[in-house]
């Protein structure tokens, strides 16, 4: 049975017997003002040869999102018959365009279903990892994923729109690396075996060349995949917390995990309302943290115990309270560490202190979505010696709205178990979807 046939001509073109093995690259922009929200599209033919005409179904429907994202963003109106709910509307300049990320948002809640992989399920690596502390996210979102709302979880695979190899990267290092002994070649080869396991026994895989697979990893060794150049590696989505664009992360398959500290029984650090006061904040700003890596040692060098306007520790002393600093701070220095991802961007913003991102070749969580230079503040590496002469440069009604926009987005990034709609986990969840929406299979 060939593919049904599309309403849409490049859909039916796609659906063609005559297709060729091809990859495509364009741009479908969604102009807002001077934000973009943009589909970086990649069109490949079906790699198994066999006709499928649920795969063909499924592409029809994400072609109709394409379409209801794209009006919605030409229009600047929101979704008729969604203006009355109850829910949460986007809006303000914290959005790129919150017109189509809203339309986004709903066709993700209609269509998107994802298939876990059962395989793996009695071993201590797969369906699980740690949910407390630095990495503390990847178990999150893979519990809640699995054992949460569910909502979004495909009741056979033929449905799915992606599927999730879920491994966990922190069990996996926690569990099967010796002390002492820094193998990063653990990630890739347990990621490995996993796809040819799955790959062999069912055609998901193989149909796409992994282009709607993904898996979670919040530790530092999660980009390791990337090292390996196998060909299964190059079209896997990687959520990842350290996304570095220097280091392989590409913003147009790739998504940033945020980075959260959770501590033991509890889902995050306290959150400080927005009847703040910004009178009470004395300090511009504050910063913590081991001289881990060259941003962090630069950041030591010049301003470490050197300046009461810029607080800079390497430790702070047992009478000062780190996150009560966050909350008598203007700014919040994200130094990043050995590698770019630092779980200080979620604590200023709960702090409803405006993050300052210091690090090269970082991607933001949620970026396609959110515009950053409206609640944050990005100083390269090279310019860390003018970090009081910009950041004092900033007027206090420049740096009330920063604080503002700041408090407007926490709501993404709390995380709540269950999960809530426009939260951490269902703005990691758009962000995956975002990806997929990037790729087209075709039937043959």
């Amino acid at each position: 049975m060939g593919c049904l046939r599309s309403s849409s001509h490049f859909l039916s073109f796609l659906c063609s017997s005559h297709l060729l093995l091809f990859l495509v690259f364009f741009f479908l922009c969604f102009i807002s003002q001077n934000q973009i929200f943009c589909f970086s599209i990649i069109t490949l033919s079906n790699q198994t040869h066999q006709p499928n005409s649920s795969l063909c179904g499924i592409e029809e429907s994400l072609a109709r999102a394409r379409d209801a994202i794209n009006k919605a963003a030409r229009s600047g109106d929101f979704s008729e018959g969604n203006q009355d709910d109850e829910r949460f509307i986007p809006r303000g300049p914290i959005y790129r365009n919150p017109q189509a990320f809203y339309q986004s948002y709903i066709e993700m809640e209609k269509r998107f279903k994802i298939w876990v992989y059962k395989e793996g399920d009695q071993s201590p690596l797969f369906h699980q990892s740690a949910v407390n502390l630095a990495y503390a996210i990847e178990g999150q979102f893979i519990d809640e994923l699995e054992n949460g709302n569910r909502k979004f979880l495909a009741k056979h695979p033929d449905e799915a729109v992606t599927f999730f190899l879920p491994i966990g990267v922190t069990y996996t290092i926690m569990f099967l690396n010796k002390p002492g002994n820094y193998d990063h070649n653990l990630i890739p080869t347990v990621l490995m075996d996993y796809i040819n396991v799955v790959s062999n026994k069912y055609e998901y895989w193989n149909r796409s060349n992994g282009f709607d697979h993904f898996f979670v990893g919040c530790h530092d060794w999660s980009p390791d995949v990337s090292a390996d150049k196998s060909k299964l590696f190059k079209n896997l989505i990687r959520v990842i917390c350290n996304a570095n664009t220097t280091e392989g992360f590409n913003p147009a398959r790739d998504a940033t995990l945020p980075e959260i500290k959770i501590p033991r029984k509890k889902l995050g650090p306290p959150l400080l309302s927005q009847d703040d006061d910004p009178n009470n904040r004395t300090i511009l700003a504050f910063f913590a943290g081991g001289a881990h890596g060259y941003v962090r040692n630069r950041l030591h060098q010049y301003w470490k115990d050197k300046d009461d306007d810029i607080r800079v520790y390497q430790y702070l002393p047992k009478s000062i309270n780190y996150m009560e600093m966050m909350r008598q701070s203007k700014f919040c220095l994200c130094a990043s560490g050995y590698e770019v991802a630092t779980p200080r961007v979620t604590e200023s913003i709960y702090a409803g202190c405006v993050p300052v991102l210091i690090s090269d070749g970082f991607v933001p969580p949620y970026s396609d979505v959110l515009d950053w230079s409206q609640f944050s503040v990005q100083i390269p590496v090279a310019r860390i010696p003018e970090i009081k002469s910009i950041l004092g440069g900033i007027s206090m009604e420049e740096y009330l709205r920063l604080q503002k926009n700041v408090f407007q987005v926490q709501r993404h990034f709390i995380l709540h178990r269950p999960a809530q709609p426009f939260d951490m986990f269902h703005m990691i969840l758009h962000s995956i979807w975002l990806r997929r929406l990037n790729v087209r299979l075709a039937t043959t």
